[in-house]
C-alpha cells in the first residue's frame, strides 16, 4: 500500500515504455469511442450522463491529488494551489462541460489540450510509474482535459476559429502576467515563470531566466497552430466544395 502512495526507490518512469504507450492508447481509445458514438451522446439523457461522469472524473482527480500531496507532506500554498496550466485547465474543463460556454472552450481547447498533450507525451513524473497513484492520477487528469474538450468538439459541435487561437494566446499571456505577480507576492514559482524548475526539463535548453520565456511563448503559439490545423483544413475543404457547386 505504501509503495502505491510513495516512491519505492526502485520503480522509475521510462519514456515511451510499454506502460507509457498503453496509457496514451487508453486515452486515444476513449476519444475514438466518443467520436463513434457522438450522435447517441447528443441525445439529452446520454449527454447529461456522459458530461456528468466526465465532470466527476476531473473533480475527483483534482481532489485526490491534493489529498495525496497532503498525505506525503508536500502540500503548500507555494506549490500546490491549482494555478499551473494543467491544474487550472482541469477545473475550467469541468466547468466547460457544465455550462458549455464557447469563450471558455477557446481557452481550454488551445491552452488546456496543448499543455495536457505535451505533459502526457513527456511526463514529469520520474519517480512514479504504473500502478502507483501519482502515475494513474497524472494520466487521468491530463487525459481528462483532452477528452473533455474533444467531447465539446465531437458531441456539442464547438469549433475553434482563427480568432479563437489569438484570443487564447492573449488570455494565456494575461494569465501568465497574473501568475508572475502572484509568484512575487508569495515567493512561489507557478508556471515556472519566476525561475527554472528544480527537476530537469525542456526549459533547461531554452536559456537563462527570463529569456527562456520567449521560446516558451513560441512553443505555445506553434502548439496552438497545430491544434487549429484540423479545423483549418476542414474549413478550406468546405469552401472548395462550395466553389465547385457554384
Amino acid at each position: 500500500m505504501l509503495s502505491f502512495i510513495q516512491p519505492d526507490g526502485e520503480s522509475q518512469f521510462v519514456l515511451f515504455s510499454l506502460e507509457h504507450l498503453f496509457s496514451l492508447f487508453v486515452v486515444i481509445v476513449i476519444i475514438l469511442v466518443i467520436y463513434w458514438y457522438r450522435s447517441s451522446l447528443k441525445q439529452p439523457i446520454p449527454n447529461k450522463i456522459s458530461r456528468g461522469l466526465l465532470i466527476i472524473v476531473l473533480i475527483v482527480s483534482d481532489i485526490s491529488l491534493h489529498a495525496w500531496l497532503w498525505w506525503v507532506d508536500e502540500w503548500g500554498f507555494r506549490n500546490a494551489l491549482p494555478l499551473h496550466l494543467s491544474s487550472i485547465s482541469l477545473l475550467l474543463a469541468a466547468l466547460l462541460l457544465w455550462i458549455k460556454n464557447y469563450r471558455l472552450f477557446e481557452f481550454t481547447y488551445f491552452v488546456g489540450v496543448g499543455s495536457a498533450l505535451q505533459a502526457m507525451i513527456t511526463p514529469d513524473i520520474s519517480l512514479y510509474t504504473f500502478p502507483q497513484f501519482r502515475y494513474i492520477q497524472f494520466f487521468i487528469a491530463h487525459g481528462g482535459i483532452v477528452v473533455a474538450n474533444l467531447f465539446m468538439v465531437f458531441v456539442e459541435g464547438f469549433r475553434p476559429t482563427w480568432k479563437s487561437l489569438w484570443r487564447a494566446f492573449f488570455y494565456l499571456n494575461l494569465y501568465t502576467l497574473f501568475i508572475f505577480i502572484f509568484n512575487i507576492m508569495i515567493g512561489s514559482n507557478y508556471m515556472y515563470v519566476s525561475r527554472k524548475p528544480i527537476n530537469p526539463s525542456i526549459i533547461d535548453y531554452l536559456g537563462p531566466w527570463p529569456w527562456y520565456i520567449i521560446p516558451l511563448e513560441i512553443i505555445a503559439l506553434v502548439t496552438f497552430f497545430i491544434l487549429y490545423l484540423p479545423f483549418w483544413f476542414t474549413e478550406k475543404k468546405s469552401i472548395c466544395k462550395k466553389v465547385k457547386k457554384i
